[in-house]
């Protein structure tokens, strides 16, 4: 079978995907610009454009897509990152330049997820991630109907939490999201909060407390709904998370004996994790 797959955001990364494992280059456009403010026409062509240039054939079988947002049968829904995108139906978008292909969308961190269940044998099992990046994504593999914008889930009360992109108050992203602390600390980068909390600011190692708790609090409402288990963290800010600490609040949080025994693991996820994912999601669902 014959499948492509796609991690597309504000750029676009490509491959060919046999048996869970990488089967060509990775063809990423563009080289250089962001695609964050391409009109969706555009965006949609020049998706065409890469899938068209990365398969080294011409009758695709599946074609798997992730990428940020709320995504349902092909409909970008809510795409914070990208808003430009919301209300175009990206699947309809490509049949026409892919009439006798299978075609699924579905949201980045569900790709990321299926990606490390194949790459790590963990197939059968079952696979949560966070994304920690620009915004906050909850992945989950097997893949499950539903919305799953884990990012903004409700962590605090504080009528001062605004942070968060989408507008909403309290949410883990307004926390956790890269954006979301450069608006906290106006005069600080995240690599400077978290280094100067290490060095024992008390201003930044509250705000690392409260960094950690909330990501506890989040993994602790998934732990609650879907059963204890290994939430694998990634993305361009996991390398702040301090695993112990976040263990600690985490314990705070759940006390059932029967919902024990979850751990944490900080990997690194290249585009290739996602594109592998993405694929086999389709391929699962074709």
């Amino acid at each position: 079978m014959r499948t492509i797959g796609v991690l597309a955001g504000e750029h676009i990364a490509v491959a060919v995907v046999d048996e869970g494992r990488l089967a060509s280059a990775i063809h990423r456009y563009p080289d250089e610009e962001t695609l964050a403010d391409a009109p969706a026409e555009s965006y949609a062509e020049l998706l065409r454009v890469a899938i068209r240039e990365a398969a080294a054939f011409d009758d695709i079988d599946v074609i798997g897509i992730g990428m940020p947002g709320i995504i349902r049968g092909g409909l970008i829904e809510e795409s914070p990152n990208l808003q430009q995108l919301k209300g175009l139906n990206l699947r309809d978008a490509l049949k026409p330049a892919f009439p006798t292909s299978s075609v699924m969308v579905l949201n980045d961190a569900e790709a990321v997820a299926a990606g490390i269940a194949a790459t790590r044998g963990e197939l059968g099992n079952l696979v949560r991630v966070w994304t920690l990046g620009t915004g906050v994504g909850f992945g989950r593999y097997p893949k499950v109907e539903g919305v799953w914008e884990g990012g903004h889930s409700v962590v605090t009360l504080d009528p001062k939490e605004r942070f968060c992109g989408c507008g909403g108050v309290g949410h883990l992203e307004g926390i956790l999201g890269h954006r979301a602390m450069r608006l906290r600390f106006l005069d600080l980068e995240p690599e400077e909060i978290f280094q100067a909390a290490s060095e024992g600011d008390e201003r930044c190692r509250t705000f690392a407390n409260l960094f950690h708790r909330a990501l506890a609090a989040a993994t602790a409402t998934s732990i609650h709904l879907d059963g204890p288990g290994k939430f694998y963290l990634t993305g361009v800010n996991s390398k702040f998370v301090e695993t112990g600490l976040l263990h600690v609040f985490l314990h705070d949080m759940v006390k059932m004996s029967t919902l024990q025994g979850s751990y944490f693991e900080v990997i690194p996820t290249p585009d290739e994790i996602a594109i592998i994912g993405a694929a086999v999601n389709a391929k699962a669902g074709r």
